[in-house]
């Protein structure tokens, strides 16, 4: 036992590293999460409702002007082989303050739009305020990339946690000093300039200097094309119900859908994460179309991560209703019905969640443009569809129905790069089908208050 403690404490082989990366990403998101829960408790007490409708529509912005110019700097860092290059690192860091000034700018002309598209005059002000947080991460030192490219996951979960602390420690004292929305904006700001400071005093590496070398700038560009049209896609992906229900509910409304939401999301942000930043390097050094050995050593990390991705799932739409009672006041009871259908309604995806990877680990950015751009057409549809039809209820369901659709596209890029495993998919589809069924029976009565 204290060998093999040794081996994954220090061993250096790919399988190692990964494992270690793995769960050192999965305990601090855990941890992450536990501060993102605490802080929530405490000022869903001190604030209101509405307040956290409201933050939630300038995060849909903020996140909207993020996405829909995000070039692919980390994942190119993580693929190319130039990715140790200083010249390489630098011109990127460039590119990404280029990136953070223009999301700025753009974020200040489209606050006075957003306010009256929302019928919310308050954002005016507060969208181009908390949009500076975009302005400082452009500042990001590209030692982040570098530790994430060679599965070093220990320092910068540690420094995520202490970014997460700060933030919750300004956003409380903020929320208690001004009883207003805010203190939401002010703890952004604060975490992101904080974030800047810790990535580059604790991470090891040469600062970032200003620097544009011609050659890099072009396969920066040539790669993030595609991750340009797939994030794009993926705001939409990721941001589609805020949009679509963030405009069918009131503000009040939307704010509870919020919370159920933060709760329902915790295994699939994290399985998110992980695989973003491990499957690549994994991808990247042992590619499962070169060798059936490869494959099988894939089967071998995914199989178990996806059935613990899917009992946290199914425990956490089970138990739902019962945390919203015990967590929070009588005002946000009814998101406990919106924990349970939702984290149902994510399995699909967190089935298919390892294969996304496979191309950008390749440098396939067009094919998994495509697959972006089928899961936003169908996600969109689905939230429309199912809101005409039935309401709330109905814009989850649309979003199951969307994951599922979405699988052939999935099965043509996994095919591609030898990854795609149907035993795999099989085994989970038929044990998601069969808890998640049960979960929504369990609390059918509670999920048909949402109709009303």
């Amino acid at each position: 036992m204290i060998n093999t403690f040794r081996r994954f404490a220090l061993g250096s082989s790919l399988m190692e590293r990964a494992l270690r990366s793995s769960a050192i990403t999965s305990l601090g998101f855990v941890a992450y999460q536990f501060l993102r829960l605490l802080s929530n408790l405490v000022l869903t007490r001190i604030l209101f409702p509405e307040a956290f409708g409201l933050m939630a529509l300038i995060s849909v912005v903020m996140m909207g002007l993020a996405m829909f110019s995000d070039v692919g700097v980390s994942p190119a860092i993580m693929q190319s082989k130039r990715g140790d290059d200083r010249d390489f690192l630098n011109t990127a860091w460039t590119i990404q303050i280029i990136r953070g000034a223009c999301l700025w700018v753009v974020a200040c002309l489209l606050a006075y739009p957003a306010a009256l598209l929302y019928n919310e005059p308050q954002l005016t002000l507060l969208l181009p305020v908390a949009a500076l947080s975009l302005l400082i991460n452009g500042f990001n030192p590209t030692k982040l990339e570098t530790a994430n490219r060679h599965l070093r996951a220990g320092r910068v979960t540690a420094i995520d946690l202490g970014v997460q602390i700060v933030g919750l420690i300004v956003a409380i004292a903020a929320a208690w000093l001004t009883q207003s929305v805010w203190a939401l904006v002010i703890s952004g700001i604060a975490a992101a300039a904080v974030q800047v400071v810790f990535l580059q005093v604790f991470l090891p590496g040469p600062p970032n200097r200003f620097r544009w070398e011609r050659e890099a700038a072009q396969e920066l560009i040539s790669f993030g094309k595609w991750i340009f049209l797939s994030t794009v896609c993926g705001f939409f992906i990721g941001q589609g119900d805020k949009l679509v229900i963030g405009k069918y509910l009131s503000l009040e409304e939307f704010g509870v859908y919020n919370i159920g939401f933060f709760l329902a999301s915790f295994p699939l942000l994290m399985g998110g994460l992980v695989t973003s930043k491990v499957l690549i390097p994994i991808y990247r050094e042992s590619p499962p179309r070169e060798s059936r050995e490869n494959f099988l050593r894939l089967r071998k990390m995914r199989l178990p991560a996806t059935a613990v991705l899917i009992v946290m799932l199914l425990a956490v739409a089970a138990l739902g209703p019962w945390l919203v009672n015990l967590l929070y006041d009588p005002r946000y009871m009814a998101a406990g019905a919106v924990v349970a259908l939702l984290a149902c309604m994510q399995i699909p995806q967190v089935i298919v969640l390892t294969y996304d990877q496979a191309a950008l680990a390749t440098g396939d950015s067009k094919r998994f443009f495509v697959l972006a751009l089928a899961r936003a057409i169908l996600i969109f549809g689905g939230l429309i569809v199912g809101l005409e039809a039935y309401g709330l209820i109905g814009a989850m369901l649309g979003l199951g129905a969307a994951y599922v659709l979405a699988y052939p596209v999935v099965i043509w890029l996994a095919r591609h790069q030898g990854a795609w495993d149907p035993l795999h998919d099989a085994i989970y589809s038929i044990l998601g089908m069969i808890g998640g069924g049960l979960i929504v029976m369990l609390h059918w009565d509670s999920i048909l208050v949402l109709s009303h």
